[in-house]
């Protein structure tokens, strides 16, 4: 058989293994749920190359190396295999053709080489990376780009039969880890599904532009967590199969790099949770068996080959113990890495649905403050009408319905901690001083179902959310003003789905418009300059709502040049305050906030200033000699005096 006719019957072979592997995933992923009507068309197949070239590589891009070998070893065997599809598949045989697949090849085979050097050549091979069947895919990849570039360049006369049986085993030792390999689940399913995955991705407003999201009336912002069907039954995830099938599909697109695991502040603080490895459990739990084989870092402290499933039995804890899911804080440090665009916070939310609506089951205080808040509307079981004591001296009017304000300020749940009520003294003394025409909430705030939500209990979320919707529509103002980031997401993102549309500020840029508009004039004394600042971002503002500039503006306004911890802006540290996860309360080797306090420690800051109830609550809990802590706006009314 002549040389161009082995590659045509490679091809073809390696054709159908796709359609095999594509068949046997697909199998799994149907076992899911349907997805919710519109959320999607099939046309969203076109745009794979768009969401690849520009959505997926622009996480991938912030690690140079890794990107230029993407786009190497991904781009040379998409580009060696289409042509080898037209030269051979359709039998043209054009050498003009042969010398682009010789290209195409040659750029496989070095970025396989700079695949194996990552894993192998490198001195400090990153923990994060799994190890096994991913330590013998460079070798795969780069048998059959070697293969093919030979059998392509060596002339058909010098080529004996044993020499072509040689670069034929080649070429169909990486087609079998690219096809039937996938099938099984080896590494290279992620290829498959991880493009099925960005056509038919569970949050398509990802790949909307902001402008976009924000025109349509009932559009979910990408950071707002989905609104369940209570009245359909729609309580959580229990099983794999309780899934959605394209979030089945989204866990097949893992490429088990890491970059969640060594992002997650829980994973840090040796608490039960590897966003990884809870991927990887739920792609067990979908095709059956246990995590013995898993190759990559464990979940601390729960031993690998002890839990396994099915996708009829329970998730907990056969597969996933409890712990692991209160674990996570929801600051989706995991997603905003994960190059595959993965969302990891869903699925770990749509587990505890299930957990506590189902099972009631909720660790720690927690099952105690979803009592209060649907008994008193307060998470604390305080008395509503006390909110606002703190300001009884500060004349600041309450909102009354038929008085209109230009701004209403919400204060949150914070608004009973001693503490806090500082921060929300400092804000009215700079509203009062600033001249601004606002109204506080007054006696009829109740919580905004933030902490009810994260903790699973979807029902309590929705009608709390209903009741302070029904407040806020009897009140006229332009704007909400709050300083505290989780009510703002809430109000701002997911009272959305439930047809209530705000326009809600952090206080930060609200006072850094004030201050560019030349309504305050503030200067910070001498000594707080002389001072080592550094600014912690938020999660529920930085990552859930892409504010970091203005804290940082505001701050520079004052006179502080703010210097950075190496974990800052969209990529900032969680303060171990969110999702619950305080009231969850599961233990680990250390505590979230320690580690955060170490970064500020690391750059000698004196002072951290904080734009959020919760880490400032979070980070003064450190124990021992620390840097003090401040909200911005007590930076700001200090330079006001």
């Amino acid at each position: 058989m002549s040389p161009a006719l082995v590659i045509t019957a490679l091809l073809w072979v390696s054709v159908a293994g796709l359609a095999f592997a594509l068949v046997r995933r697909a199998s799994y992923w149907r076992l899911g749920r349907a997805t919710a009507a519109g959320a999607f068309g099939w046309t969203n197949v076109f745009a794979i190359p768009k969401r690849y070239f520009v959505d997926l590589h622009h996480v991938v891009a912030r690690d140079p190396y890794i990107a230029r070998t993407h786009v190497a070893t991904a781009g040379g065997a998409i580009a060696a295999f289409a042509l080898v599809f037209v030269n051979y598949g359709l039998a043209i045989y054009s050498p003009w053709l042969d010398k682009l697949i010789v290209l195409a090849a040659l750029a496989m085979l070095i970025g396989a080489g700079f695949v194996w050097r990552r894993r192998h050549g490198a001195k400090g091979v990153p923990a994060r990376l799994s190890r096994g069947p991913w330590k013998t895919l460079p070798w795969l990849l780069g048998s059959f780009a070697l293969g093919l570039v030979l059998f392509v360049t060596v002339p058909a006369s010098a080529m004996s039969g044993s020499l072509a049986v040689i670069f034929a085993l080649l070429i169909a030792a990486g087609a079998f880890a690219m096809t039937v390999g996938a099938a099984r689940g080896g590494p290279m399913k992620h290829a498959l599904a991880g493009l099925l995955h960005l056509a038919f991705h569970p949050r398509q407003e990802r790949f909307r532009a902001s402008g976009e999201v924000r025109a349509a009336a009932d559009a979910t912002p990408p950071t707002a967590l989905k609104l369940p069907a209570l009245d359909a039954n729609e309580y959580g995830v229990g099983k794999p199969v309780e899934f959605r099938w394209n979030q089945l599909l989204s866990f097949d697109a893992c490429v088990q790099c890491g970059k969640c695991e060594a992002a997650c502040p829980a994973f840090a603080a040796g608490q039960p949770l590897n966003p990884k490895k809870l991927i990887q459990d739920l792609v067990t739990g979908m095709v059956g068996g246990t995590d013995a084989a898993y190759a990559g870092s464990p979940t601390p402290g729960i031993a690998l080959g002890k839990h396994g499933g099915d996708p009829q039995r329970p998730i907990v804890a056969g597969l996933i113990e409890a712990e692991t899911l209160w674990s996570c804080t929801t600051c989706r440090a995991c997603v905003q890495e994960c190059p595959m665009l993965i969302e990891h916070v869903d699925a770990i939310v749509d587990m505890r649905r299930n957990q506590t609506l189902v099972h009631g089951e909720v660790p720690g205080k927690g099952a105690d403050v979803l009592a209060n808040l649907r008994e008193t509307g307060s998470a604390g079981g305080y008395d509503i009408a006390a909110r606002y004591d703190w300001a009884v001296d500060l004349n600041a009017p309450a909102a009354q319905p038929g008085k209109p304000v230009d701004v209403l300020l919400i204060a949150g749940e914070g608004a009973f901690d001693m503490r806090y009520q500082r921060t929300l003294r400092a804000l009215v003394k700079v509203l009062n001083r600033a001249g601004v025409d606002y109204a506080v909430l007054g006696s009829v705030e109740t919580d905004t179902g933030d902490v009810a939500r994260r903790l699973g209990d979807e029902a309590t979320f929705q009608r709390l959310a209903k009741r302070l919707i029904g407040t806020l529509d009897q009140l006229s103002f332009k704007q909400i003003v709050t300083a505290d980031p989780h009510v703002m997401h809430s109000l701002r993102n997911e009272y959305r789905a439930l047809g209530a549309r705000y326009a809600v500020r952090h206080h930060t840029s609200f006072i850094a418009e004030l201050v560019a508009q030349g309504k305050l004039s503030p200067s910070a004394a001498a000594a707080l300059r002389a001072k080592r600042v550094t600014y912690h971002d938020p999660c529920y503002l930085g990552r859930y709502n892409g504010e970091t500039e203005a804290p940082r503006k505001l701050l520079k306004s004052i006179g502080i040049q703010v210097v950075e911890m190496e974990r800052h802006g969209m990529r900032g540290r969680c303060c171990g305050g969110g999702g619950g996860a305080p009231l969850t309360d599961i233990p680990g080797k250390q505590r979230i906030p320690d580690i955060r306090i170490a970064d500020a420690r690391a750059i000698g800051a004196e002072v951290v200033a904080v734009g959020c109830p919760n880490c400032t609550a979070m980070l003064e809990g450190v124990v021992g000699p620390r840097p003090e802590v401040l909200d911005v706006a007590e930076l700001v009314a200090g330079a006001l005096e």
